[in-house]
């Protein structure tokens, strides 16, 4: 009869024997945390003013922005996972183009808005995107760029988080909803991870990645058995 905590005691190398295969153990979590999740991303229309010429990724809604007399805002449909991911229009930010043609006028100010429906990789089935299309708003001093946008592309449509869901009636329904195995179009590709990185695109682990897994767990299970056999 062994007495009492015989259980804890271990045969000489037993601990090493245990602390490799918990090693391996630990390695096989590592290597599954690892493993890309399947890449998910939102469609919805995002906001941009224009700065130098360039886009930049607007810091407050257009319910509460107020752009300037001469300035440049823009709007984009597309799928994208956040605001670093998130795709720029793809016409110019430049007033010139859009407002030379609209005399100023006292009280008012005139605001170009560039709009781009995105591409048929980020409609939602069944709907096909408008053209791109830039106009000039001619509002208030103190009108909002929301309120810039209604002057050119009525319907909006707006959640009951005030949330922009559609611009001149694009898309028909939805509004910022979860799109699982992000879809990206052609002008909107997030950078490709480096090269060994694990991930080579789309979710999808590499096969290198697998491998290492499948080598881990047969190893594992080998150094288990053979820990078993020599303490029976």
């Amino acid at each position: 009869m062994r007495p009492a905590g015989a259980r804890a005691a271990r045969t000489p190398g037993g601990g090493m024997r245990g602390g490799a295969v918990a090693a391996l153990v630990a390695v096989l979590l590592a290597l599954l945390g690892t493993a890309p999740a399947q890449a998910a991303g939102y469609r919805y229309w995002s906001f941009w003013q224009g700065s130098g010429g360039q886009w930049a990724y607007a810091t407050q809604g257009p319910g509460t922005a107020r752009p300037g007399d001469g300035d440049v805002i823009g709007f984009r449909f597309a799928v994208s996972a956040d605001s670093s991911d998130a795709a720029k229009p793809r016409s110019a930010a430049g007033f010139g183009a859009v407002c030379d043609s609209t005399p100023a006028k006292d009280g008012a100010k005139r605001v170009a808005v560039v709009l781009d429906f995105g591409t048929p990789a980020d409609a939602p089935g069944g709907e096909t995107p408008p053209a791109a299309r830039s106009a000039c708003a001619q509002v208030g001093e103190d009108a909002t760029a929301g309120e810039a946008l209604a002057a050119v592309a009525k319907p909006l449509r707006y959640d009951s988080s005030a949330l922009l869901c559609a611009i001149a009636g694009y898309p028909r329904a939805g509004c910022g909803e979860q799109v699982s195995g992000q879809k990206k179009g052609a002008e909107s590709a997030t950078p490709k991870p480096a090269a060994g990185s694990g991930d080579e695109g789309d979710g999808v682990p590499s096969a290198g990645l697998i491998g290492g897994v499948a080598a881990v767990v047969v190893l594992g299970a080998a150094a288990f058995w053979q820990a078993r056999r020599r303490r029976g």
